[in-house]
């Protein structure tokens, strides 16, 4: 029976949802996330905010929330040519991925968190990676996943779990999950706080929460968010 975990925060809708899911379910929850000089860095900041809520409106949660890393994963912006990491328009790339994929970054999340998590003894990885509603990513896929897990493992001697609570289920499911983890004063955050716009956009307010409204993020989020809302009449108005 596991009773640790260490969450790939990003300060995003899904990484939110993520940690609410591992302090409903862990004894001791820390928190990683990695700055890969991405346009949208503004998530760092909304990230901490996320955090501070928590801690302050969520008295069960916050007793087991406990340390938050941050590693400068630098080096990765440097080496990716990728519309996520530089200033150019969002696109489709000749091989059928979108320009916003930055190649090997999950690979590079997921090992450095498997040596944080080796040396500060946590059990499990949580990430908010997705195969249902998604932009294609590879190494958002459960076979890389998978993959993952075996490597870590067997690289640092170990058994490390790596799970992916959002794995299978679509962005209406995300605000389900939420609202099943929370209720409405969890849902509501993750309106208010958290933080998806590619553009890190934070001056339009929409209903489903601040972005810019066109970018692929920003339309995930808020087609997840009609569908959650349309299967709820009842859901909050924001």
């Amino acid at each position: 029976m596991h009773t640790t975990a260490l969450v790939l925060f990003s300060g995003g809708q899904d990484s939110t949802t993520c940690l609410a899911h591992a302090l409903s379910k862990y004894q001791r929850v820390e928190t990683i996330a990695f700055d890969y000089r991405q346009r949208h860095s503004v998530e760092l900041q909304a990230r901490l905010k996320v955090l501070a809520v928590l801690r302050a409106q969520f008295p069960t949660w916050s007793a087991r929330l406990g340390q938050d890393h941050f590693l400068d994963l630098g080096v990765l912006g440097k080496v990716s040519e990728t519309s996520l990491t530089r200033e150019m328009a969002f696109s489709m790339e000749q091989t059928g991925l979108p320009n916003t994929f930055v190649p090997g970054r999950n690979l590079m999340f997921l090992t450095l968190a498997g040596a944080l998590a080796y040396r500060r003894g946590l059990e499990v990885i949580v990430t908010g990676v997705c195969e249902t509603d998604y932009s294609g990513y590879p190494d958002c896929r459960d076979d890389t996943m998978k993959a993952m897990q075996l490597a870590l493992s067997l690289g640092m001697d170990k058994r490390l779990v790596i799970e992916t609570p959002l794995m299978w289920i679509d962005k209406a499911a995300t605000w389900q999950m939420a609202q099943d983890l929370g209720g409405e004063r969890f849902v509501k955050l993750v309106v208010e706080h958290t933080h998806t716009c590619y553009l890190g956009d934070r001056e339009h307010r929409h209903e489903w929460g601040y972005g810019c409204g066109a970018c692929p993020a920003c339309e995930l989020r808020e087609r997840g968010w009609r569908g959650y809302k349309s299967a709820r009449p009842q859901v909050i108005q924001s």
